[in-house]
């Protein structure tokens, strides 16, 4: 087994460790496989580790538990990415509070020129169907990517009508990859790999409870371009999730519904408090985001000389192309430079003019 990935997979199994403190404890010694050879005093001196969390880095159970998931993940086909990781999906990785790791299977293009997720109410009416099935359709000119969370109602019905037009579609789940969830879904689930897949950010076994939606949502969120609410309530999975597009900067979609209505009210204020466009068609996505049926790729930013840059330069110069402008811890994580390197690296960008700090630790790039 690759050492560096059982290391990343195993600081997942140590008890209370979130995202943010893999990419701290990643970000303070170079690589995963050195935070596990740190001495114990120097584990102490970074910013949110404690004698329990030194505890678990040393007493080697993270690893035995890592082995087994990696073995579980090479019989059943599953993928992992970490966030180091060159095919970690791009748009996901730009947002703040990104897994460190994701579990995928099928055959899904998490790079694809256009996606768009389709939420909404476990109760889906008539009138929401409908609404998935045109707006799915619309989207078959664009071969947008179609992504939601295989749950009841919308989620469901938004995976099926894309599987009929013959378009990519993605689960982000809130269980395990072994826990179909709800297991009425199965099936559909299965159809979806030729094209696209299955993905989520939690272990094998992870049973489907309630508080791993809210945290599925963010996925949901970060993976897309577009957001649309179908249906929803007042209060609900589908208005959370927009509320995180939102604060993601992605465009959140609604459609309008009769007043009165319960599953249009949750749209209806949406669009009411300016945190949703108003959709009627396919046509005010088009508009909004730009889009045109016969537009088959991303304009592409020119690309920065990077003539007489060494390599960790260079290294810095490509994810700030891709964020600009971002921390220098998050550099440190996403170049898998130590903040010791990197803040050299940094400096001397500055005296050649390329990048300029800003106030917060913030870096940015003052071309390309």
């Amino acid at each position: 087994m690759d050492k560096e990935r059982l290391s990343l997979l195993a600081l997942h199994f140590i008890p209370g460790i979130g995202d943010y403190l893999v990419r701290q404890l990643i970000s303070y010694t170079g690589s995963a496989e050195k935070v596990f050879q740190l001495p114990k005093g120097k584990l102490l001196k970074i910013p949110g580790v404690g004698p329990k969390t030194v505890e678990a880095v040393r007493n080697g159970k993270p690893f035995e538990r890592a082995e087994k998931e990696l073995r579980k993940a090479e019989k059943e086909e599953v993928n992992l990415l970490f966030y180091t990781d060159k095919a970690y999906p791009s748009r996901l990785k730009q947002v703040p509070d990104a897994p460190s790791v994701i579990y995928t299977k099928g055959n899904m293009n998490l790079e694809a020129d256009k996606i768009v997720a389709i939420v909404g109410t476990r109760q889906a009416t008539a009138y929401g169907k409908e609404r998935v099935d045109e707006l799915v359709n619309s989207l078959i000119p664009h071969q947008a990517l179609i992504i939601s969370g295989l749950a009841y109602g919308i989620d469901i019905h938004a995976h099926k009508a894309a599987l009929a037009c013959g378009l990519p579609t993605v689960a982000v789940m809130g269980s395990g990859m072994d826990i179909i969830y709800p297991a009425a879904h199965k099936e559909t689930a299965r159809k979806m790999l030729a094209t696209g897949g299955l993905l989520t950010e939690n272990p094998f076994g992870t049973k489907p409870d309630a508080h791993n939606f809210p945290q599925r949502n963010r996925i949901i969120a970060g993976l897309c371009d577009a957001l649309v609410v179908v249906e929803a309530a007042v209060k609900g999975g589908a208005l959370i999730t927009a509320e995180i597009a939102n604060s993601y900067n992605r465009d959140v979609f609604a459609y309008p519904g009769s007043v009165g209505v319960t599953y249009s009210e949750g749209c209806n204020n949406l669009i009411k408090t300016n945190r949703a466009h108003l959709l009627t068609s396919v046509k005010d996505i088009e508009y909004i985001m730009n889009w045109s049926p016969a537009q088959s790729a991303k304009k592409k930013k020119p690309a920065l000389a990077t003539e007489g840059l060494d390599e960790n330069e260079k290294l810095v110069v490509n994810q700030l192309l891709k964020k600009n402008p971002d921390s220098i811890d998050e550099l440190s994580w996403k170049t898998n430079l130590p903040v010791s390197i990197l803040a050299s690296v940094l400096l001397n960008l500055e005296f050649k003019g390329i990048v300029k700090s800003l106030p917060g630790k913030q870096y940015q790039l003052l071309a390309g």
